[in-house]
């Protein structure tokens, strides 16, 4: 059974391992993972099912690309250029494998200054530039903010708050159920 907090059904290989034991998994091992969390965990109905997996174009992305029917792909990626190579190679591998890539979010995108400006300590405007170079819609660019931070470790996401990241965030999930559409 899944773990259902704020209406939502989650999973994680987290929830089922040591806390403290480290996970040294090669390949088959993440993939009968990988499967027996999707079809042995007991969903129920969904709207919508994500899967975050590790950064780059691994095992882990290849093998749902291949066995399972995926809606789509979001990248999620800092703006610096290190970041967006390994977003260019994800682009290609899920049009390779004919899995819609929906768009990209720029995580991390700036943190704003005391005066309201803002600080860009990972580069601005990469993810910009990569959505319209390879055609894509650029989803959301979500700030490095505290609050966020602080909320997930306290279990309060910060969409569920009023502050400026909640209407991003909103604007994230209904951009990509529009793209979805």
């Amino acid at each position: 059974k899944p773990i259902e907090a704020m209406g939502l059904k989650l999973m994680s290989i987290g929830y089922v391992s040591d806390i403290d034991a480290p996970m040294v998994w090669r390949g088959p091992v993440v993939m009968s993972a990988l499967t027996q969390m999707m079809k042995d965990v007991d969903w129920g109905e969904l709207d919508v099912l994500i899967l975050d997996t590790p950064p780059g174009t691994g095992d882990v992305q290849l093998t749902l690309a291949q066995r399972m029917k995926l809606s789509g792909a979001v990248i999620v990626s800092t703006p610096q250029e290190v970041a967006l190579a390994d977003v260019r190679r994800g682009v290609n591998m899920f049009r390779k494998t004919n899995v819609p890539v929906l768009g990209l979010v720029e995580n991390m995108a700036w943190y704003a200054l005391p005066d309201g400006t803002r600080a860009h300590p990972f580069g601005e405007g990469g993810a910009a530039a990569m959505t319209r170079k390879e055609d894509l819609p650029l989803l959301a660019q979500i700030p490095l903010e505290q609050g966020i931070r602080e909320g997930g470790d306290a279990g309060k996401p910060a969409v569920l708050g009023d502050g400026p990241a909640a209407h991003i965030f909103d604007q994230l999930a209904s951009a990509v159920l529009d793209q979805l559409a």
